[in-house]
């Protein structure tokens, strides 16, 4: 351990010892101009914050043409990552986009009670065909109430398709938002969830529907 106090040393070895020891403050102002200059240079696809919540960290992912991906704590922030860079674009970083912004700010007040339903503008990229047409349909699905995967196959136009139903609720890349959770198996049981049957049956207590 080196005791040297900075009164004791020259110029030189005063401004070494400030590289030794950087100033976390501006180290993020620097990471955040760096983020805001590559955004405006259009170097960017998919910027992305992690967000804590009572189900832990989450991680929200952005576009031009709005959010794009909810990643929940048990997917694990590597994969989530991973899979933007190879199915959106590998120009991923670090930043914030309005519709990540807002996202926050509305997932902080859903966890609070105080909101029912997100206002945010959904980039649909990561899902497709019937799976799109099923998540469409899970979205209006009402705060407090479920659905089962029958339902929401009905909804979807393939009354029959509810495996595949299954399918595109488990692989939804907008959960929370996308309220996959209250889509139950026809028993009643809480069923698969991308982030854990633990985390589903959180959320559906804090709506009133567990």
């Amino acid at each position: 351990m080196n005791d040297t106090r900075d009164s004791d040393l020259g110029p030189v070895e005063r401004s070494l010892r400030k590289i030794e020891r950087p100033d976390a403050g501006a180290w993020e102002r620097v990471r955040r101009q760096l983020s805001e200059r590559a955004g405006a240079e259009g170097l960017v696809d998919v910027s992305f914050e992690r967000h804590d919540s009572p189900l832990g960290s989450i991680l929200l992912g952005a576009t031009d043409a709005g959010l794009v991906r909810v990643g929940l704590p048990a997917e694990g922030e590597d994969a989530v990552l991973g899979e933007l860079a190879e199915r959106v674009s590998p120009r991923v970083l670090a930043g914030s986009r309005d519709s990540v912004t807002r996202a926050r700010r509305q997932l902080d007040e859903y966890f609070e009670g105080a909101r029912r339903s997100f206002d945010v503008p959904l980039d649909w990229q990561l899902t497709r065909g019937f799976r799109r047409e099923v998540l469409r349909a899970t979205a209006l699905i009402p705060y407090g109430r479920t659905a089962s995967y029958r339902e929401v196959a009905t909804d979807a136009g393939r009354p029959g398709a509810f495996r595949a139903a299954g399918t595109a609720l488990a692989t939804n890349p907008l959960p929370i938002v996308v309220p996959c959770h209250r889509v139950l198996r026809s028993g009643g049981g809480v069923g698969d969830y991308r982030g854990g049957s633990q985390a589903k049956a959180r959320l559906l207590s804090l709506e009133g529907a567990a």
